[in-house]
């Protein structure tokens, strides 16, 4: 297997998302298998066929299998081409190698394949630094043949860096990336330039809020569905409601020049982006298809003047906080597949701290690095209120130095 191969989607870089399978389903009742799979087949009649799904979409792996078990079975002229991208998103704790093939094994299960055409590593918080032993244990499953490429979902610059001069093969990170949310257009984007990562980028349309159906609209006082919360507070965050509304205004108005929706050019705004490879656009499979859409947005090739008009918001827009992935990390971490804090309620200690004999309030931490018991020194002391941080080379475990060059050793975790 070529595993230092690169993500291609040229074809159509359209990726159909199944996060809200995961909203269909909150009441418990899993969708039917057969007749949510036969929306994913008129996805793949019309050439869309790449889906992107996580291991806490509900049933979405499954139904994704199905799908594909039944081009096969009928010999569709596209079912070589279809490519099912999932995320596993781990426990802090779940670091050990049987741990880790026992959630890709139950990936391929569930997808009912033998090997993940893209599997993308969500990880909850980085003052755990077991991501660094899931990425070991992800390219050897990787040499084994059991997955073809390995990304990233919602990761950070600085940590994306740290695994890049790790020497880790990473094709793509999936981040947030819309007119409204530009977080990934800063460091991330030259980073990705740098390496040759390419984004995959959700959030495009803000949950359905950027199309027609908002224009003009009152903002609205409660939302049942789960992405909408989502985005509607990244509209809060960024100015406002009538900001969002001016901004919208300049969508519509290049839309009605050039005789497509609001969504076709939210959506080619960002593809235009550099080292984007892909944008994802949700499907309810059930309701509000929007292949048809999809399909136009292929033709539309933004103009420099389009783009300047939308672009002359940015100066009215306020950042969203932190860097990409910042909300997944952060208190309520409400995602697009709801409040996921759950994932957190037991996260095991990484550095034990021990008391320092002959002082008072006084104590330390250690890395795990076999020279500190023999150089006699910790990673880091604290006195009273004052901590000290060694200036030693960041290593992880025993002896394993942690990248090649300043920045990946600055941003080596130490609890």
């Amino acid at each position: 297997m070529n595993t230092s191969a690169k993500l291609s989607l040229q074809d159509n870089p359209v990726i159909t998302g199944l996060w809200q399978v995961a909203d269909l389903e909150r009441n418990g009742v899993a969708l039917d298998q057969q007749v949510a799979s036969d929306s994913l087949l008129e996805y793949v009649d019309d050439g869309f066929t790449c889906f992107d799904m996580a291991d806490h979409y509900g049933s979405a792996e499954i139904i994704a299998g199905v799908a594909k078990k039944r081009l096969s079975a009928t010999h569709h002229p596209l079912a070589d081409k279809l490519r099912l991208y999932t995320k596993w998103c781990p426990e802090p704790n779940e670091t050990t190698f049987e741990l880790v093939k026992a959630g890709i094994m139950k990936r391929l299960e569930r997808l009912d394949v033998d090997c993940i055409d893209l599997l993308q590593l969500h990880w909850w918080t980085f003052d755990h630094p077991g991501y660094i032993d899931v990425m070991d244990h992800l390219h050897r499953l990787q040499q084994d043949g059991l997955i073809r490429h390995i990304g990233v979902t919602n990761f950070d610059t600085d940590h994306l860096h740290v695994l890049q001069s790790c020497g880790f093969n990473i094709v793509s990170n999936q981040v947030c990336l819309s007119v409204l949310d530009r977080r990934a257009l800063g460091d991330m984007s030259q980073l990705c330039q740098a390496t040759g990562v390419r984004l995959l980028c959700y959030g495009t349309l803000a949950g359905g809020f950027i199309s027609e159906r908002w224009l003009g609209a009152e903002k609205p006082e409660q939302i049942e569905d789960w992405s909408k919360m989502k985005y509607l507070r990244f509209i809060d965050a960024t100015g406002g409601w009538s900001v969002f509304q001016a901004l919208l205004q300049t969508l519509n108005t290049i839309a009605q020049q050039r005789n497509v929706s609001i969504a076709n050019v939210a959506t080619s705004w960002v593809l235009q982006q550099p080292s984007v490879a892909g944008i994802i656009v949700g499907a309810r499979v059930t309701q509000n298809q929007h292949r048809n859409s999809n399909k136009a947005l292929l033709q539309l090739k933004l103009t420099d003047d389009d783009i300047a008009q939308i672009d002359q918001h940015e100066q009215m827009l306020a950042v969203v906080p932190g860097d990409c992935g910042s909300e997944y990390r952060r208190p309520p971490f409400l995602t697009a597949s709801g409040d996921l804090s759950h994932h957190l309620d037991a996260l095991p200690t990484v550095y034990q701290r021990e008391a320092i004999a002959g002082f008072k309030q006084r104590f330390r931490i250690s890395s795990g690095s076999e020279f500190e018991p023999v150089c006699g020194y910790s990673r880091g002391i604290r006195e009273g209120n004052r901590i000290l941080i060694s200036g030693t080379t960041a290593t992880h475990g025993e002896s394993r130095t942690i990248g090649n060059d300043p920045h990946a050793q600055t941003e080596r975790p130490v609890g």
